[in-house]
């Protein structure tokens, strides 16, 4: 079904010529042996992997799904799933950026980071079994005793273990204040945890030996709201003192959800019914805890929409070149054949440059926040670890929602692509549609991540983080504005970067006469500072491009085509969204529900 080749000439053109991650890397101490060529190794391994591996088991897993047994509540998964994950481990994936004390590889996570490109666009289904399991980590590492993390972390490292997040029950999503799982205390230590859970993706299967939930529940007593929420470590099998698995912990999966997509990963209904478990993190301090797991999944959604973003251009390229349907409109240009391919239509181009631009945009985007993220972790200054947690911080809801927005789009343009054929499923383009929906709603929802950016991190600290990512836009422009050959990329962005400081001033003045017109404000606000984000990238691979277009490579020239495509094409709807945000709350609240 359709083909997928992993995009490394354009992958090694962010990481090396726009983000020169090779000098920046040395300045970590841990990361400061990773040079060019053992990146450019272990994503070609990569793309080998994803294409010949898990790309064959992407339209089969789909249209099998999972097998949920009610009598034994086990899971199996799609036909070649778990072999797919034995071959996985066995080359040592799982360890690519874990740390090496509990034997991980110890690589950087911009190197992580495309890897997990290429999972995703190869299949997203297979790939969020080892995702979460990835999440897992983090958290442990971070707020595990060390007991805990010597007795965990080696085999979620391994992949031996898998992990999940367990937070979403039937009568609570966002709001995790509403949560009822209860944890009684006993006398060794533990915990009985009891509840039930939904949503919860690769709570039960076959592919791993045992499965780490990560799981929140209140303590008796626990103060109401989020204030009160704790979290537990509750294991499928209790492993003994070695690390073998012991006596079977009662949380179980009662079903399967039948969903829109993502059929090859197994989304549970997790029930806990007296579970053992381990507290993790600080009674009452669950959410704190969680947010390591949950904003690594945020990132990681984002890192979804681009895959899916990605396979779906590829196949629709390769269809539009072979797809003949009526002449050009300027006359015949395939004149051995009754008619042309597709591709020579403007319109159909339209549709495939939206998912080229915004495939490219993520992929500089997506490996810039991972490489502040590899030094908000490792770098010996702390001023600068201060400043790329901000950056981090102030971006992550923007990963997750603005590149999933667009991943919808994408993928709905590469379908129309194919006109009828794209909707009957042997064609594999109906799928990458199903799927891309979800990243949307999941790790919460792109409202909250909207709410999130404008409300927490952008309003509550009077825009201190914005204006540091502001100052990098600034510096540019300021750089380059007499450059007569970037004029068309550097005065779009300067304007946007000063109507996105116009704009959150308004807002938050409004906001404090009305708290609902952040609400009201917020969704088309993120998209606004979303093409910001790729403005800025994308002028500076604009820079580069028109630097080395004589050089006899044509990648410079296609790189070129798709930035003034973005600016003529996709950048006009901030003055559409700017007029959103500014239209106030009114138009949303006055009308009594009743009435609706």
């Amino acid at each position: 079904m359709g083909q997928y080749i992993a995009p490394l000439r354009d992958m090694q053109f962010v990481l090396h010529e726009l983000l020169n991650v090779e000098s920046e890397l040395k300045q970590l101490p841990a990361h400061a042996e990773v040079d060019a060529d053992i990146i450019n190794q272990i994503l070609e391994e990569g793309g080998k992997f994803t294409s010949e591996v898990l790309f064959p088991l992407n339209h089969s897993g789909d249209r099998e799904g999972c097998h949920h047994d009610k009598e034994t509540k086990t899971v199996t998964t799609p036909k070649g799933f778990k072999e797919a994950y034995e071959q996985y481990i066995a080359a040592g994936w799982p360890a690519l950026s874990c740390d090496p004390e509990f034997g991980g590889q110890g690589l950087p996570l911009v190197v992580n980071n495309s890897f997990y490109e290429m999972l995703n666009s190869a299949n997203q289904a297979w790939t969020m079994y080892p995702g979460l399991s990835h999440g897992a980590y983090e958290c442990i590492h971070e707020h595990g005793t060390e007991e805990q993390k010597a007795l965990y972390l080696p085999k979620l490292i391994s992949g031996e273990w898998t992990g999940t997040m367990c937070l979403t029950e039937p009568h609570c999503g966002t709001d995790l204040g509403l949560l009822r799982s209860k944890a009684e205390p006993q006398e060794d230590g533990t915990y009985k945890i009891t509840g039930a859970k939904i949503f919860i993706s690769a709570g039960e299967h076959d592919m791993s030996h045992n499965i780490v939930h990560l799981v929140l529940a209140r303590l008796p007593g626990a103060p109401e709201g989020s204030k009160g929420i704790s979290l537990f470590i509750v294991p499928k099998f209790l492993p003994n003192a070695d690390g073998s698995n012991g006596a079977r912990n009662p949380i179980f999966c009662g079903a399967i959800e039948e969903k829109m997509g993502i059929h090859g990963n197994s989304t549970c209904q997790m029930n806990l019914d007296g579970a053992t478990g381990w507290l993790i993190g600080g009674p009452h301090k669950g959410l704190n805890a969680m947010f390591v797991f949950m904003n690594a999944a945020r990132l990681g959604v984002g890192m979804q929409g681009l895959g899916l973003t990605e396979v779906a251009y590829q196949n629709a390229l390769v269809y539009a070149k072979d797809r003949i349907q009526m002449r050009s409109l300027s006359g015949p240009k395939a004149l051995d054949k009754p008619a042309d391919p597709i591709i020579v239509h403007a319109d159909v181009r339209r549709m495939l440059l939206t998912a080229k631009a915004y495939a490219e945009g993520a992929r500089a985007f997506c490996s810039y926040v991972a490489l502040q993220l590899d030094k908000e972790l490792n770098h010996p200054d702390e001023a600068v670890r201060k400043d790329c947690a901000d950056e981090v911080a102030l971006l992550t809801p923007v990963v997750k929602a603005f590149i999933t927005d667009n991943a919808w789009t994408s993928t709905s343009e590469c379908l129309q692509v194919y006109g009828g054929h794209g909707f009957i499923a042997e064609w594999g383009m109906e799928q990458y549609v199903r799927d891309a929906r979800i990243n949307m709603i999941y790790e919460g929802t792109n409202t909250v991540q909207s709410l999130d950016l404008l409300g927490r991190k952008i309003l509550m600290d009077n825009g201190a983080k914005l204006r540091k990512f502001g100052a990098k836009v600034q510096a540019f422009v300021e750089a380059n504005g007499t450059n007569e050959a970037l004029a068309e990329f550097v005065t779009p962005l300067a304007e946007l970067g000063d109507k996105v400081t116009k704009l959150t001033m308004e807002i938050g003045m409004k906001a404090f006469q009305n708290p609902d017109e952040v609400g009201a404000a917020a969704v088309p606000y993120l998209r606004v500072v979303g093409h910001l984000v790729y403005s800025y990238f994308f002028a500076q691979m604009a820079k580069i491009a028109l630097e080395k277009q004589d050089s006899g490579d044509t990648f410079y020239k296609a790189k070129l085509a798709t930035v003034r495509f973005y600016f003529a094409r996709l950048y006009p709807e901030t003055a559409m969204l700017i007029r959103q945000a500014r239209s106030g709350s009114a138009n949303l609240l006055s009308l009594e529900a009743d009435l609706f």
